[in-house]
């Protein structure tokens, strides 16, 4: 996918470290000058205080592709939510990322707990109202591009929009994989793509463009 569609950015859910190597190694090959960067941060693991692991023994969590340089981790940052499914031994985490475009713009992305929608909607609320709030108040001028699997339901969903600010940009992939972007940008376009089995969710292919102003 990453090879035909040549994406801007990709947000990725449920991977292993490793993975991000592979991923960024795609885009490359496509990218005209193959300058690639990328960040990862690892869900934690209750039971054992350590990031949470795959399989293979990699950590395992979220992370972004960027074909964008990008700016110092400082301008963004990552964390574990304070709000958790205490029964789920997966501790989810949030992730953002500054790149250049050349403007400048700030990439999120998460992966929502699943097993209880108080949880999710509380981990929600803090993502857009607290750490993406923050980031804007921070810098007003950067705008933010949000993808990732929010486990909220579609778009009219009321647990998700009573988390999402007024005026944000969203399309989903009409069940929880989510784009959402500040009010600096419109959805003109959206595309679901078959992984062919690589994950269970179909890609999301969305283009933004920048908000026209009257």
């Amino acid at each position: 996918m990453i090879e035909s569609q040549s994406p801007d950015l990709v947000t990725l859910n449920e991977i292993c470290q490793g993975d991000l190597t592979t991923l960024q190694r795609s885009l490359a090959e496509v990218v005209p000058d193959g300058r690639v960067v990328t960040a990862f941060r690892a869900a934690q693991d209750r039971r054992t205080g350590d990031v949470y692991r795959c399989r293979n023994g990699q950590p395992y969590g979220i992370g972004v592709v960027s074909r964008w340089p990008s700016v110092s981790r400082s301008a963004a940052g990552d964390g574990i939510y304070p709000r958790q499914d205490t029964d789920d031994p997966e501790e989810r985490a949030w992730l953002c990322l500054g790149v250049v475009t050349p403007a400048a713009i700030t990439v999120c992305t998460t992966h929502l707990a699943y097993t209880k929608l108080k949880v999710a909607r509380a981990q929600c609320t803090f993502l857009f109202r607290t750490v993406i709030a923050q980031l804007r108040q921070r810098d007003p001028a950067v705008p933010v591009v949000f993808g990732g699997d929010l486990n909220l339901g579609s778009s009219h969903n009321a647990d998700l929009t009573s988390c999402l600010p007024a005026g944000s940009a969203d399309v989903d992939d009409g069940g929880v994989q989510h784009v959402v972007a500040t009010p600096e940008y419109v959805v003109t376009g959206s595309e679901r793509i078959d992984l062919r089995g690589a994950t269970d969710h179909q890609g999301l292919l969305v283009t933004l463009s920048p908000r026209m102003r009257g």
